[in-house]
């Protein structure tokens, strides 16, 4: 592979896929965005013909995914379809096109019993439909694809879609309190910073095919928090750039017992990403800075 080929992001449309887009060009590599009326992943029909139409696909990106976890509960075909079967899909044409394949995961697969940051080697038991959904997807892209690297991630939070940042800061202007879980421990995600990383393992397939590390890795943003001190963390930011007008009076910490929800939820699924830094030179850094740069780009500059 080189710089001559094109780097395919499917599900470019999305808050991962976009950002991912838009670095891969800032770091000149060429790049092929698939959104899903160009390709639809759970059709193998349209997965061949996408990617046959592109000159010298040299490697393909998958940020595609059902990821509506509530909702996977009462509607597991259409997770399975897009989680399992879309990438089982784009790893039968990788291999018959002879391209390698990264392939986007989550902590989900993971039933978050550990006391300590999981490791990729851990023992997987997810215990809803999402994560069921996505370990099968992994296991379609071992299985049938030699060339890949599967990234499992965790929280993710970005400028585009829905995500916890967007919806803390809405519903902060319209609440007089917020009621967050605060017994649930990860690790939030800026989008932007693990599209960072995939540029940079994207450039290292580019260097050499042969000296690349396949398999399965790690990446979140730096340190471990829960969704009550990362709301906490949002109106602050928030504050300091005095975007907020009256907005929340109090923010209270939860037990999960008191937050039903359609899926459970592991209690805690901080990653150990010590792997991908020894492969492939990823850094991390942490998620209040990343939440900070977000929160200037969103909001502006503190005041």
């Amino acid at each position: 592979m080189n710089r001559n080929t094109n780097t395919v992001v499917v599900g470019s449309a999305g808050m991962l896929g976009a950002d991912l887009v838009e670095a891969l060009k800032c770091a000149g590599l060429k790049t092929v965005a698939l959104g899903r009326s160009e390709m639809d992943i759970t059709s193998p029909e349209s997965v061949r013909s996408a990617l046959g139409a592109i000159a010298a696909p040299g490697l393909v990106i998958n940020c595609a995914a059902y990821t509506a976890v509530d909702k996977a509960e009462s509607e597991p075909r259409a997770a399975f379809a897009a989680n399992r079967d879309g990438p089982a899909n784009l790893a039968d044409e990788c291999r018959k096109l002879e391209i390698p394949l990264i392939h986007i995961s989550t902590d989900y697969v993971f039933d978050g019993k550990f006391s300590r940051p999981y490791q990729e080697e851990d023992g997987v038991n997810p215990i809803n439909v999402y994560g069921l959904s996505k370990l099968k997807g992994e296991e379609a892209v071992r299985s049938r694809l030699d060339q890949h690297i599967i990234i499992r991630t965790s929280w993710l939070y970005g400028a585009g879609g829905r995500n916890f940042v967007k919806t803390i800061l809405k519903l902060g202007l319209e609440r007089d309190e917020l009621k967050v879980v605060s017994d649930q421990h990860g690790c939030p995600t800026w989008s932007l910073e693990l599209a960072t990383g995939l540029v940079r393992i994207a450039e290292w397939v580019q260097s050499d095919l042969k000296k690349t590390l396949w398999g399965t890795y790690h990446f979140c943003g730096k340190g471990e928090t829960s969704w009550y001190e990362f709301a906490l963390a949002i109106l602050h930011e928030a504050q300091k750039r005095q975007a907020r007008r009256g907005g929340v009076a109090r923010l209270s910490p939860i037990a999960t017992s008191e937050y039903p929800t359609a899926a459970a939820r592991p209690m805690y699924s901080v990653l150990d990403c010590a792997k991908i830094r020894a492969a492939f030179g990823v850094e991390r850094v942490s998620w209040e800075s990343s939440l900070a740069r977000l929160m200037g780009g969103l909001l502006g500059a503190p005041q």
